[in-house]
């Protein structure tokens, strides 16, 4: 019998609904559950592909080709449980379903409502696409009180009475502040905020409430009183300073515990929580045997949402060689502007050119490119990072001074062009500048050949095939290969047909690797994904040299 667990948020945004349902998870896993998370995000976009990275932050990809939110990602990291299409929704891709429902008839001539046809459609989503789990975490994105929310809260609302208190649970985060002036935590903004959620016909099971500092007892039982919950589901939600932490926290807090004992399944289970990965992990991270510097050239680097995923992957490889990763985020840009800019990466361990899209910032990636090559300083370029490597090679070492990419116009040589087919399996994909930009990129996992011998076959561990996930418009040019290779890039991963290049390295250079693929959407604190490992390692070899 699967059961449903909404976690709902109020007060405020951004205070951890994506953490909090993906560290539950965890902790469901860890007494031997089988758990599923989903997103309900309330924006009107289809999928967050078009939107800006300062909008939305990352957008995560899944194997099947999914443009989700970056709450995915946490899912992956906490559960590695590996999140498909099915597992995020949006207000726009529910209307979009529902409109073509009608366009089709398949309503029979009724008048299309939010009520129930919206709704039941929201209903079919999270209770769809199931096997056999125990537990399935629904994140309700927003606030609570937010207009655009409201089908969802509903659609829940009614799935509650449908499955009934022995299989949906209601969770509700909430913000504690605490104010200086007065000298105490405020419990007001949660008890407003539980209101506004009864308003609508849920009263919340168990309360989550975020604090800067520890919740005095008689705070907790004066919310249990006022919000009808029992003083112990009141679960303190301290701020910890590193997310791996939290499923530990939240152990001790009795989270999971009350899930169970909420569902009436705790009996028996307390012994068989086995943490000993999760603290291991946090000791790694508090104590670790070193520190290396990376730089992180990108495009975005004001909001590191744009970039959650590479920074959980950076820590993964420093976990993997338990050494702490010091990040320096630098906007590209300021390497087009100031050449003397460059000296900031002077002294740096490693170089890491992310993705991105546009001509902005192009030629400040391209200049430490040049800067990561010339000084011998290990270099890895990602997806648009990889292309600017090419790039550079074209120009620098390869004799073709006007390379470039037709993403950024017209060009004397395009080393980077327009992706207009590929093949998906056994079906060939086609696409043209004038589709649409939502949906129409490489995305989600494809197979890649390593070449034997190759820098990468050893840090795959001597694997030859392997699948990466995209999500890339443009490829670099195979008609450059040969001029490429003989001034040094090695194209040591392609795709099966040998048509799409996905990995070059760098000959006679301590670590020089671009990829096509997003290997931080694969990395996990347990499972560190080799390239970031191996990465790490050579930032480390090279802070021995310094």
């Amino acid at each position: 019998m699967t059961r449903f667990i909404f976690i709902t948020g109020g007060v405020v945004s951004s205070l951890g609904k994506g953490i909090a349902s993906a560290a539950l998870g965890a902790l469901l896993q860890a007494r031997g559950y089988k758990v599923r998370l989903r997103k309900l995000d309330p924006y009107i976009n289809v999928d967050p592909g078009t939107m800006s990275p300062y909008q939305h932050g990352e957008v995560y990809v899944t194997d099947d080709g999914a443009e989700s939110d970056l709450d995915l990602g946490h899912y992956e990291r906490f559960t590695g449980v590996a999140t498909r299409q099915s597992d995020n929704v949006t207000t726009g891709r529910i209307y979009s379903n529902v409109i073509a429902r009608e366009r089709k008839g398949e309503y029979l001539g009724a008048t299309v409502q939010v009520i129930p046809h919206i709704t039941d459609a929201i209903k079919e989503f999270v209770t769809s696409d199931l096997t056999d789990e125990d537990f399935v975490l629904c994140e309700i994105g927003g606030t609570v009180g937010d207009i655009e929310g409201l089908p969802f809260l509903e659609a829940i609302r009614q799935l509650g009475n449908e499955l009934g208190r022995e299989r949906a649970l209601f969770v509700h985060l909430t913000l504690m502040p605490y104010i200086p002036a007065a000298g105490e935590i405020k419990t007001k903004p949660t008890q407003h905020s539980v209101k506004e959620l009864l308003s609508v016909g849920i009263q919340a099971d168990i309360l989550v409430c975020r604090s800067d500092r520890p919740i005095p007892e008689d705070a907790r039982r004066k919310l249990a009183l006022f919000c009808n919950v029992q003083p112990e589901r009141v679960i303190e939600a301290l701020d910890v300073d590193t997310i791996y932490d939290v499923p530990n926290c939240y152990h001790e807090a009795g989270f999971d515990t009350e899930v169970l004992k909420r569902f009436g399944m705790a009996e028996g289970h307390e012994s068989e929580v086995d943490l000993t990965a999760w603290r291991n992990t946090v000791h790694r991270i508090r104590e670790p045997e070193g520190e290396v510097s990376i730089a992180v050239v990108g495009k975005y680097t004001n909001l590191l949402d744009a970039y959650k995923s590479l920074n959980e992957a950076l820590g993964h490889g420093g976990i993997a060689n338990n050494v702490r990763v010091k990040l320096d985020w630098i906007e590209s840009e300021i390497f087009e502007s100031d050449a003397e800019a460059l000296a900031r990466l002077e002294g740096v361990n490693g170089i890491l050119v992310p993705g991105g899209f546009g001509e902005r910032g192009a030629e400040g990636k391209v200049a430490a490119v040049t800067f990561a090559r010339e000084r011998k300083i290990p270099f890895f370029g990602i997806c648009f990072g990889m292309q600017m490597a090419v790039i550079e090679a074209a120009r620098n070492l390869a004799g073709v001074p006007g390379a470039g990419s037709t993403e950024f116009g017209e060009c004397a040589d395009p080393v980077v062009g327009l992706l207009t087919e590929w093949k998906r399996g056994n079906v060939v994909e086609q696409r043209s500048g004038a589709d649409d930009k939502g949906g129409t990129m490489r995305l989600g996992a494809y197979p890649c050949r390593l070449a034997e011998g190759s820098r990468l076959a050893e840090i795959y561990g001597g694997e030859l095939n392997i699948s990466e996930r995209h999500r890339h418009r443009y490829e670099v040019n195979i008609d450059y290969r040969e001029r490429l290779e003989a001034a040094g890039l090695i194209f040591s991963g392609m795709s099966p047909d040998g048509v799409l290049p996905e990995i070059v390295e760098l000959r006679d250079h301590p670590w020089f690797v671009g990829v096509q693929f997003h290997p931080e959407l694969k990395s996990k604190p347990f499972h560190p994904h080799p390239l970031f490992a191996s990465f790490i390692q050579a930032a480390i070899e090279q802070a021995r040299l310094v």
